[in-house]
């Protein structure tokens, strides 16, 4: 396990670099001058150089890369020249040096996303500390909803086969699996924000933290995140829905299903104690799927709901063209779709020990 476990963390590492690169060029090659974006309208040619030399706009792309790849870098090379971009700044940087080779310096350092071209210069990383954990709870909250009820309608479709509750769970699923999320947030929200507001006390739009209308700060706002939560957790509810039908039927196919049955287990038994475990393999692999997309799925139901999450910043930033926070927030989903996928391959080794790598 331990072997498979280093190869997969190898195809992460290659695989995170990929996306590194692809994330660097499209967004260097698009079109517009990042320094005028920072400026605005009244810049000088003079405060155009200095912002230019400050970033390393002047720089070719070849050069530019490398930068960029030296400030993701855990392990990063800096001149000790305070004119050079690479220098060692304190303010700039979250490092400690290692040792130090003529005018270069190897330091340890978490990965710099650099600064944000719109908010001042706040860093990319305080920006998706900032924002990461309230999508997060939204796609938690999201996934449970989606295992638990496609889950149980799973089971529930087994058990009345091509009857009319089958059929018709089938009916839904099928058409959650089809409806765009941005589509259902917009009728979630009309619906049970507007037209049932009186009776749900839901609202259309807010975040799971608002401020106080008294001055007494922030304070968290739980029911905003019931109707983001179900329009997030329709789709993946409705492929586990399926995944579950389908794998539990295959499953209690089996012979020692049958053997089970000959011993007298009532259904619920073998549900439980045989069926439900060997049934969840092709859910887990769906789901960790799902879970990592939904961090980057969510961008516009948070946008729609108002939800202050790493979506809503990135519908943000394209709108500005605040570009370091895009690449930020891209290589950060990226980094945990790995990191997830890592994980349930885990769990997948546990629920199959046929597949476990000694």
């Amino acid at each position: 396990m331990a072997v498979y476990l280093l190869q997969k963390l190898g195809y992460a590492l290659l695989t995170l670099f990929g996306v590194v690169t692809v994330i660097f060029l499209l967004f260097t090659i698009l079109p517009g001058d990042p320094a005028r974006m920072m400026l605005g309208q009244n810049e000088t040619a003079e405060q155009l150089a200095i912002v230019k030399k400050k970033y390393g706009f002047d720089q070719p792309v070849s050069v530019q890369y490398v930068r960029y790849l030296n400030d993701l870098a855990p392990i990063s090379f800096h001149s000790e020249n305070p004119e050079d971009y690479t220098f060692l700044a304190l303010g700039k940087y979250n490092a400690a040096k290692l040792f130090s080779i003529g005018n270069t310096s190897i330091v340890l350092k978490t990965p710099y996303l650099r600064e944000s071209f719109q908010k001042n210069g706040k860093e990319v990383s305080q920006v998706i500390a900032e924002t990461l954990p309230n999508t997060f709870i939204l796609a938690v909250s999201a996934i449970i909803i989606a295992i638990i009820i496609g889950v149980f309608l799973g089971i529930i479709s087994v058990l009345f086969k091509d009857g009319f509750v089958d059929k018709m769970i089938q009916l839904v699923s099928t058409l959650g699996m089809s409806v765009p999320s941005f589509f259902s947030a917009i009728i979630f929200a009309w619906i049970f924000g507007f037209l049932l507001h009186e009776y749900t006390n839901l609202n259309m739009t807010g975040s799971l933290y608002e401020v106080d209308d008294f001055g007494n700060g922030k304070y968290i706002q739980w029911k905003n995140l019931i109707l983001p939560a179900i329009v997030l957790g329709i789709r993946p509810l409705a492929v586990v829905s399926q995944l579950m039908r389908n794998s539990l039927l295959e499953v209690l196919n089996q012979d020692y299903i049958r053997t089970a049955k000959a011993k007298g287990l009532s259904f619920y038994q073998i549900i439980k104690k045989h069926a439900l475990k060997n049934s969840l393999n092709p859910v887990v692999t769906a789901i960790s799927g799902w879970f990592a997309s939904m961090l980057a799925g969510a961008v516009f139901v948070e946008y729609i709901f108002g939800w202050n999450g790493l979506g809503k910043e990135i519908v943000n930033a394209l709108n500005t063209l605040d570009l370091p926070i895009i690449m930020g927030a891209v290589l950060v989903i990226a980094t945990l779709f790995i990191i997830i996928n890592i994980f349930v391959d885990i769990i997948y080794g546990w629920l199959d020990p046929k597949i476990r790598t000694l």
